[in-house]
């Protein structure tokens, strides 16, 4: 998530939105070409990315910088504090580990103010400081425009909640840690298909959201590819506040369920108003559910409420606990959006680049980041070699508990081919 998110104070929830897409997301590099792909959008070689010509940026003294971009003020601010607590929780490890050859990161950062065009200058002031990697962002919109200032300079950039399918097309110096729209999309529709036994769906999309329209289009193919039907497509706009004639078009048609593809802002007041005219749910969606805030503005109908995510708290995995054990640690309280997981596993993937660069530069830092292979992070196992940026990612669908206040672990997806 994969815009806004939940309140500071409301933190408690785990993870999400994704990643997600906000802003004007359309990379902005023209000529690199479109990867090949397989299995619905996850590239299996390199080929088709441009490498940047750019020489980039050299470390020099006693320190190696990282440079993260994260939304530390604006809508998004959640998943950026999230973001930027994760990252120094790894940096912090890493240093402790002993760094590089005995030199330690210094991790610069700067405020995307959630706003794709603020994003773009702080990732050049980060790299006008000496940065010989950067990582963020959340919002695709952002990271677009990150992207393409770091392709211009030879700068490599660790995504960590976008999930745009074509960010990292902007060139070969661009990669990600969280899954894509062209996954989530088609796990949504499975589990809808398969787990809820729906047939008959109608869908709401945000059109002036690149990342709503385009997970709306995944989700609708692989509907239809499994035999089911969308009874009705409705269009509504960032920051609408009524939803009544979407609704009433809606009901018309009797759906079984209703896909939302948005961000929790509105998704949040679309459910409440659905479940009073009598659409009873199921309602499904992408990572942008990923708040607590979707909780407080749904009301008790939330219950009925299905998301896809990277990564749940609970999970009972030994990187989970020993991840939140830390966290707890540092921060005395645990993380209340995917994106701290996520953080922490775009950073450690940056990290472990440094220690594996032939040379601690721009360049060989893109080289060895392409080289990932099976690095054990939070959100799962990461290999980006040979995938264009875009590492074979798990999906959770969680549900809502509007009691407790909390997602609830339904069904894990391991990648699978659309």
């Amino acid at each position: 998530m994969k815009k806004s998110l939940v309140l500071a104070a409301l933190a408690g929830v785990l993870v999400g939105l994704v990643g997600c897409n906000g802003g004007s997301e359309t990379p902005a590099n023209t000529n690199a070409s479109g990867p090949s792909t397989d299995n619905g959008g996850s590239p299996t070689s390199t080929s088709a990315r441009s490498m940047p010509t750019a020489a980039g940026n050299t470390a020099t003294g006693d320190t190696i910088k990282i440079g993260l971009v994260a939304s530390l003020s604006g809508d998004l601010r959640p998943w950026g504090a999230d973001c930027e607590n994760g990252a120094k929780l790894a940096v912090e490890e890493f240093n402790a580990a002993g760094g590089v050859n005995g030199k330690k990161v210094d991790l610069m950062v700067q405020d995307s103010q959630s706003a794709p065009e603020k994003g773009k200058t702080a990732a050049e002031k980060l790299i006008s400081d000496g940065a010989l990697g950067l990582v963020g962002e959340v919002a695709s919109g952002i990271t677009a425009q990150i992207g393409q200032s770091a392709y211009e300079k030879g700068v490599p950039v660790v995504a960590v909640g976008a999930t745009r399918t074509d960010i990292t097309d902007i060139g070969a110096n661009i990669f990600r840690v969280c899954y894509t729209d062209d996954f989530q999309g088609p796990v949504m529709a499975k589990f809808a298909y398969e787990e809820l036994g729906l047939r008959n769906i109608a869908i709401m999309t945000d059109i002036k959201q690149p990342y709503s329209v385009g997970l709306s289009a995944s989700f609708k193919s692989y509907f239809e590819k499994l035999g089911g039907k969308v009874v009705d497509e409705q269009k509504y706009e960032s920051q609408q506040t009524q939803f009544s004639s979407q609704l009433t078009a809606i009901k018309d048609k009797t759906p079984d369920g209703l896909f939302l593809s948005g961000y929790f802002n509105e998704v949040g007041p679309i459910i409440r108003q659905a479940n009073e005219m009598g659409i009873k749910g199921p309602y499904l969606g992408g990572d942008g559910w990923d708040s607590r805030e979707i909780i407080t503005n749904a009301g008790e109908a939330i219950k009925n409420g299905y998301f896809c995510n990277h990564y749940n708290n609970d999970e009972d995995r030994p990187a989970v606990k020993d991840f939140l054990a830390a966290w707890q640690a540092k921060y005395k309280s645990l993380p209340a959006t995917t994106m701290g997981a996520l953080g922490y596993d775009a950073m450690k993937v940056t990290l472990e680049g440094l220690k594996n660069a032939k040379e601690l530069n721009s360049k060989s830092l893109i080289e060895a980041i392409e080289n990932t292979e099976n690095l054990h992070g939070v959100s799962g196992d990461i290999t980006l070699k040979g995938r264009n940026g875009n590492p074979p990612k798990r999906a959770l669908v969680v549900g809502l508990d509007p009691v407790a206040m909390k997602q609830v672990f339904k069904k894990a997806y391991e990648y699978f081919d659309k």
